[in-house]
């Protein structure tokens, strides 16, 4: 049975943008991964009180890397909103959760994610701490495990397909971050 709703629901759309950011037009989401084309897009990458990263497995319907593990939330801002906003309402719809996200990077890349299907993005990077266990949404991921960044390093590193491929991309460069080490070091001290 098809859902009504879900089909007469308008398409979703993408802001394509330039390599430096700036807004140079709109796509549809599904058409922007079939051409490649460059478009906005984040992840969100939760820790604990315990400096562990709360990841999310994708779910299995997703159009593209279903049952994939990712960093805690991911997704396109919508034209004419803020990345932060964006990214702090995905959080709350695919993860259950609410929390203080903070602009850490930005950073390109392009990847073939599927049959004809192409992540090229200029992906921003939020961070954000809970103590609390995420509520997730089914329809956006089917499970959750919290991880030691360096640990999944090497998980990571034994086992790429397992992960999708923007996440180790991100993830290495994040922890390349003197300031975050620094505090998840001191998280873990605790």
């Amino acid at each position: 049975m098809i859902d009504s709703s879900a089909a007469s629901a308008p398409p979703e759309h993408v802001v394509l943008v330039d390599e430096h950011d700036r807004e140079i037009g709109r796509a549809e989401k599904l058409e922007a991964h079939r051409t490649g084309r460059l478009h906005r897009a984040f992840s969100v990458f939760v820790f604990n009180d315990v400096g562990e990263l709360l990841l999310q497995r994708r779910a299995a319907g997703k159009y593209h890397s279903g049952g994939l593990w990712s960093n805690t939330c991911c997704g396109h801002p919508r034209p004419d909103t803020t990345v932060r906003a964006e990214a702090e309402r995905r959080l709350r719809e695919e993860m259950g959760l609410e929390c203080e996200l903070e602009a850490r990077f930005v950073f390109q890349y392009r990847s073939e994610v599927g049959p004809e299907l192409i992540e090229h993005e200029l992906d921003h990077v939020l961070t954000g701490h809970t103590a609390v266990a995420p509520r997730l949404n089914p329809a956006e991921a089917d499970a959750y495990r919290w991880a030691a960044p360096r640990e999944l390093l090497v998980a990571i590193a034994a086992e790429a397909r397992l992960y999708t491929a923007w996440f180790p991309l991100a993830l290495r460069r994040l922890l390349a971050e003197p300031e975050l080490a620094e505090r998840l070091a001191a998280e873990r001290r605790r």
